[in-house]
């Protein structure tokens, strides 16, 4: 390595590459190679058995941001080469230099017979969490506190409104000789029976359950 060269984690998927003897459409496989930075990088797709592999497109550039996919076929598919793991060097360049400044190593593997179980089906819909998921109760708790907090806040109005409907009920009535109360305290008979019916519906208010 040159010094004064940076080096770069290259990002490759899938690692390792498998391919079945029996599923001939295991024989093709797509390797993804990702680009996160922010300037242009080349590639170079390199192969310990290049004689048993095509790669199409072994070498190009991607740019900022972006990936690009490469399509390997196996072109040895024999019982003899079951089990043999090859490999595959990405290698990243610099663009303008062409000087290597990263590599990652992708193994591939022929196995005899057919995948074991169902592959999974990379457009497969996944159900969404039913109402006992953990998503959902805490969902339920967060919507439990705020009717809580509302159920709070609801309350300390209606006291007080009581609180102040009791205090206008004991003040002098308009007419009466009470002189502990200045004369625009003394309220009249129809304001205290609103307060007195103001009071009856935050009293019910209080008492009825929650």
């Amino acid at each position: 390595m040159h010094s004064g060269i940076v080096q770069v984690p290259v990002f490759v998927y899938p690692t390792p590459i498998t391919f079945y003897l029996e599923d001939q459409t295991s024989h093709k496989q797509v390797l993804t190679l990702y680009n996160p930075y922010e300037f242009a990088i080349r590639f170079r797709v390199l192969c310990t058995a290049p004689n048993k592999y095509t790669v199409v497109d072994p070498e190009g550039s991607i740019r900022p941001r972006c990936c690009i996919d490469i399509v390997v076929r196996h072109n040895a598919v024999s019982a003899a080469n079951c089990n043999v793991t090859d490999k595959f060097r990405i290698q990243m360049q610099n663009h303008a230099s062409k000087q290597v400044i990263g590599k990652q190593d992708v193994a591939a593997t022929l196995l005899p017979g057919k995948p074991c179980g169902t592959l999974p089906d990379p457009e497969e819909f996944l159900r969404l969490p039913t109402t006992s998921s953990v998503q959902q109760q805490f969902g339920l708790v967060r919507d439990q506190r705020q009717v809580t907090g509302r159920i709070h806040t609801t309350n300390y109005i209606v006291v007080v409104a009581a609180l102040v409907c009791i205090g206008a009920l004991l003040l002098p009535t308009h007419g009466d000789q009470d002189s502990r109360f200045p004369v625009y305290l003394h309220l009249t008979t129809h304001l205290k029976l609103i307060f007195a019916y103001v009071l009856g519906m935050v009293t019910m208010v209080l008492l009825r359950p929650v």
